[in-house]
């Protein structure tokens, strides 16, 4: 078996589980239930990749495979930034409060999860690691993308709310 693919994976679960951390911290914290929705859907997805990737971590340290069924069947978050992402919810969060920064946070966090998938499928031999630390980036980009988004209402908002567009 080749340690340094389950240590990465094994790695990448430690990341799921901080962001997972994060995520409920921020919805505990919120008096906002839509902010908490969103906050809570998060911790959802990194629920869901702490399972998909112990999964694969077992199934690894069992065939040194991984299992392509499993990761065809999961959703990307382009559908949870669908159904999450809503003008609403936005507007509840202050540009400026503590969910801004926990979601500038998030972001950096989202990124260097990215960054680690990225370089791993890069550096694979095996064709299987290589397509699943891809398909894992690729996840990722998914929650980056929402809280980009997400971050650029914000500051939008801000700069509305405060005339500090040139115009």
């Amino acid at each position: 078996m080749d340690k340094n693919i389950a240590d990465i994976l094994k790695q990448a679960i430690i990341m799921e589980h901080r962001g997972k951390s994060l995520y409920e911290k921020v919805a505990e914290q919120t008096d906002n239930k839509e902010v908490k929705k969103i906050f809570d859907i998060m911790a959802e997805e990194e629920q869901t990749h702490i399972d998909f990737l112990s999964k694969q971590l077992a199934n690894y340290n069992k065939t040194q495979k991984f299992d392509k069924n499993e990761f065809q069947s999961k959703q990307h978050a382009k559908d949870v930034v669908n159904n999450i992402l809503t003008q609403e919810i936005t507007e509840k969060i202050s540009g400026a409060g503590f969910e801004s920064a926990a979601i500038s946070a998030a972001i950096d966090m989202e990124n260097k999860s990215i960054e680690v998938y990225s370089d791993q499928a890069k550096k694979a031999t095996d064709p299987n690691a290589k397509e699943l630390f891809e398909w894992l980036a690729n996840w990722e980009k998914g929650h980056h993308k929402l809280l980009i988004e997400l971050d650029k209402q914000l500051t939008e908002k801000v700069w509305y709310d405060n005339n500090f567009w040139p115009f």
